[in-house]
């Protein structure tokens, strides 16, 4: 697609004959037939399209049939924009636009309708159409064009307002609104057109006040480098020949001589890369006792440190007695998630849990209006409400309570890849886990044989627990847990429980060497499936990193500089001028088969950004494009 506008000026040396250009007349068909795909014409505008020294409050556009509007807040932009932004109706077969706020004096202004107006019966839209006039002696004319990807895969995004500043300080891009906007399309690209002469800084925001202004917690795009737009105009000259009709062979002689002057706006090949900011706003949710003996606390955003819980009394007038309060904090268990948003505190005292209302003093970070972090103390109240039983029911839950056992799930059945780890998961914490009553048997031919194994909690609450031992390729696994093997924080024991299982055969796999064409130490190389998810992540190594153990699929490549050393992609800092780490796909699509061995040279270097990631992969990275 050929997105640069070319301005074609041709100028002819005639040397022997004229040249005659002519027209052909197009005739009216028949009436009915084929559906109506064409779109409305415009008969004329008023003020006139490219009008200067305009004065108007409104804007009338007359069309050859009835028309209407689509999604005008989206489709039409107004560039420069305004804050309170015009009024665009369709009257039968006009579009009317009433302006609300005064216009900027000696200012070209662009109204791109983009796909909002169709024709009243087949909605064919009428696409390109722009109107443009001049407050001044003008109409600026400059334009460039480029494209926004998201920094961190390569996706383009749609609906991204890409803006420019002729203010060359930092604090313009938050303190004043653009000078001139484009928008991008579903593939990512822009244009800003009508621009003055002048030297600019460019961005990206994406944000939902749409006052064209940067606040922390907007998508963000930059530009290092300023830009300054220019017409690019190259020359080329064509020798039209005609036959010499008079010569015994029929030889061509030239007949005329065309010189042809392209104009090219420039730059026209811009790139920008789009992130958010780690900025995520960090605040305490809500707190949930869905059972008596657990409650859990929800936060917005990752916590670095877990909160500090100090138990309090209730009030005087609470009906709960005194007498049956217990500083629970001293009878916990603590499971948290991986970023301490979600935690779960299991109690451990009957006395506590049989307190209807648990309140206590929580200490946590909470992000300010900037982002800062601070401390926050708030008062919450956890509160269990018993279900309204009759006392037979009431008794008949106890019952079953009591009867149920202690749940334990050994998280597999059928294949278990040779990489993986057999994982035992219980509902609840428990205090006792007998080793000795579990038991790894291997299947050799019918005979059960005994296989040795480590138990390893894998987290602080002791509910997940690794069983390791070695694998043996292409053979038949049991796992049993016997009654009573098991012990809960509530007294609950287990059933007897088994699991059947098979590793995979070493022949069922495929393993992938990758080499870079040019080594860079701070390289992470990404293993992707095709819904361009990682499913392996390994550092570079200069002599080729090498995947091992994969099933035989298609796979895609990718890899980012790890500048600042973490081992993961960090996205980028508009405060500190921080780009995101870049990053880089392989063009190629890899299919790789079982029982081989596959070698490929990633070449990220050398082939251009744009042309990088494969098309099968590639979306539109906007989170509200359905």
């Amino acid at each position: 697609m050929k997105r640069n506008q070319i301005i074609y000026i041709a100028s002819a040396l005639l040397i022997g004959c004229g040249i005659c250009i002519s027209c052909a007349n197009r005739g009216i068909g028949p009436q009915g037939g084929p559906k109506d795909e064409t779109p409305p014409v415009v008969l004329k505008s008023t003020p006139e399209n490219g009008t200067l020294h305009f004065n108007a409050q409104r804007i009338e556009i007359q069309f050859d049939e009835y028309v209407q509007l689509e999604d005008v807040s989206n489709n039409v932009l107004m560039s420069p924009p305004q804050q309170q932004p015009p009024e665009i109706k369709s009257l039968g077969k006009k579009v009317r636009i009433d302006f609300k706020e005064p216009l900027q004096d000696s200012t070209t202004y662009t109204l791109d309708f983009g796909a909002a107006i169709v024709d009243n019966n087949e909605r064919n839209p009428l696409s390109g159409f722009v109107y443009s006039f001049s407050t001044g002696d003008v109409i600026d004319s400059l334009e460039i064009y480029g494209t926004l990807l998201n920094a961190e895969d390569l996706n383009p995004i749609s609906g991204i307002t890409i803006g420019y500043h002729s203010n060359l300080e930092d604090s313009a891009f938050s303190t004043l609104p653009f000078c001139r906007i484009g928008r991008t399309d579903n593939y990512g690209e822009f244009s800003i057109k009508n621009i003055p002469p002048g030297t600019y800084r460019l961005y990206g925001l994406g944000e939902a006040s749409r006052d064209y202004r940067y606040q922390p917690g907007d998508g963000v795009a930059f530009l290092d480098s300023l830009i300054t737009p220019y017409i690019n105009i190259t020359t080329e000259s064509d020798t039209i020949f005609r036959r010499d009709t008079l010569a015994a062979d029929s030889s061509l002689i030239p007949d005329s001589i065309i010189t042809s002057e392209y104009y090219y706006y420039e730059p026209s090949n811009l790139v920008l890369f789009y992130f958010q900011e780690n900025k995520q706003k960090k605040y305490f949710q809500r707190a949930l006792r869905d059972k008596a003996h657990c409650f859990t606390l929800y936060f917005a955003g990752a916590q670095d440190t877990l909160p500090q819980l100090k138990a309090l009394r209730l009030p005087s007038d609470s009906l709960q007695q005194d007498s049956a309060w217990v500083d629970f904090t001293q009878y916990m268990l603590i499971d948290a998630n991986p970023s301490n948003d979600t935690i779960t505190y299991w109690l451990t005292d009957s006395a506590a849990i049989r307190m209807d209302t648990i309140r206590f003093e929580m200490t946590y970070l909470k992000s300010d209006s900037l982002y800062e972090l601070y401390p926050q103390t708030d008062t919450i109240q956890a509160i269990y409400r018993e279900p309204r039983l009759s006392d037979k029911a009431r008794e008949n839950k106890r019952k079953k309570e009591m009867s149920t056992p202690l749940a334990i799930d050994l998280k597999k059945q059928g294949t278990l890849e040779i990489y993986d780890t057999l994982m035992l998961t219980s509902a609840t914490p428990l205090v006792r886990i007998e080793q000795d009553s579990l038991h790894l048997y291997q299947m050799v031919d019918t005979v059960r044989k005994k296989n040795a194994f480590q138990l390893q909690a894998a987290d602080s609450s002791y509910r997940r627990f690794y069983i390791i031992f070695p694998m043996t390729q292409n053979c038949n696994y049991e796992f049993e847990l016997d009654s009573a093997a098991a012990q809960d924080i509530y007294n609950k024991v287990n059933i007897r429980k088994k699991c059947s299982f098979n590793i995979r055969n070493i022949e069922e796999y495929a393993s992938l060497k990758v080499i870079l064409k040019d080594y860079d130490a701070t390289a992470i190389i990404q293993l992707l499936d095709e819904k361009d998810t990682p499913v392996r992540t390994l550092k570079a190594d200069p002599a080729g990193t090498t995947f091992m153990h994969l099933l035989p699929k298609k796979y895609y490549l990718r890899l980012f500089l790890d500048l600042n050393g973490d081992g993961k992609w960090t996205t980028g800092d508009w405060s500190k001028h921080q780009q995101p780490e870049p990053v880089y796909y392989c063009h190629k699509k890899l299919n790789l088969r079982a029982n081989w061995d596959f070698e490929e040279q990633f070449d990220w270097k050398n082939i251009p950004i744009l042309q990088q990631k494969p098309e099968e992969i590639k979306k539109d990275a906007n989170p509200n494009k359905k």
